[in-house]
């Protein structure tokens, strides 16, 4: 058996319980070491397979290979395992497989719920996310999409913004969109979300790029509608077309 666990935006107290009783269950705990450096109290009495960034195949060959001598695998995602990170991996490589293990799927809180929350309620609408990885995706298909979703008016979650090597990409995003979107569109940014080193700014597109954003940071640009009240960023469901709000 293998659990794909998605372990939340970092912090224990956002594993959900379907998370935490799938490792109890597991024998042997495989992920990237950051990872499981913030559940480091959870698995304690566990035997621990880290590894580094950009190893993922090899930890889903690791959970395989456990998995087929009879052990329960937990293989951990940070966030939601299903958003951009290893369900999606760990499914293709047993779709080749003869004899598949017993996989699970266990969903997590993912980083645009709590960077969401951390600033209020900028996803009460249609948003689109987008990853500015170029590492498994090619940066025209990128690109593309920011344009597809800035002129359709979607808020927009960016994940991976910036890393050591990736400097520039957060900056041509920024642009892209500033073409389609007015300079004042608010922009929420939150870093470290749930973490004792957490930051959360709210500030605009124009002025975005003044800010810290980096390889933990994930960044919310809002629709036409998004405005900023009393220290929240906020996206109207399209209640005040419907109702009279103010007077209840």
């Amino acid at each position: 058996m293998i659990y794909v666990i998605g372990t939340g935006p970092g912090a224990l107290q956002c594993m959900t319980p379907e998370a935490q009783k799938a490792l109890q269950e597991s024998d042997v705990v495989v992920g990237y070491k950051t990872y499981l450096d913030q559940i480091d109290e959870l698995i304690k009495e566990k035997e621990v397979i880290s590894s580094s960034m950009m190893q993922e195949v090899d930890r889903c060959e690791k959970s395989f290979l456990l998995a087929e001598k009879g052990r329960t695998v937990a293989l951990i995602s940070g966030g939601d395992a299903g958003i951009y990170a290893m369900a999606g991996l760990v499914l293709e490589m047993a779709s080749v497989r003869e004899n598949p293990p017993e996989i699970k799927i266990i969903p997590g809180i993912a980083a645009l719920n709590g960077c969401a929350a951390r600033l209020g309620a900028p996803l009460m609408h249609d948003f689109a996310a987008i990853s500015l990885s170029d590492l498994l995706t090619p940066w025209e298909l990128i690109t593309k999409r920011l344009e597809a979703a800035a002129s359709a008016d979607f808020v927009m979650v960016i994940y991976n913004p910036r890393s050591k090597k990736r400097r520039e990409q957060i900056e041509i995003a920024r642009d892209i969109i500033l073409q389609l979107r007015d300079g004042k569109t608010p922009v929420g940014i939150v870093t470290n979300a749930t973490r004792e080193n957490e930051s959360v700014v709210i500030t605009d597109l124009e002025n975005m790029l003044e800010h810290e954003i980096g390889m933990q940071s994930t960044v919310i640009i809002g629709n036409s509608t998004t405005f900023v009240w009393n220290g929240f960023m906020i996206t109207p469901r399209g209640y005040n077309g419907k109702y009279d709000l103010k007077n209840g």
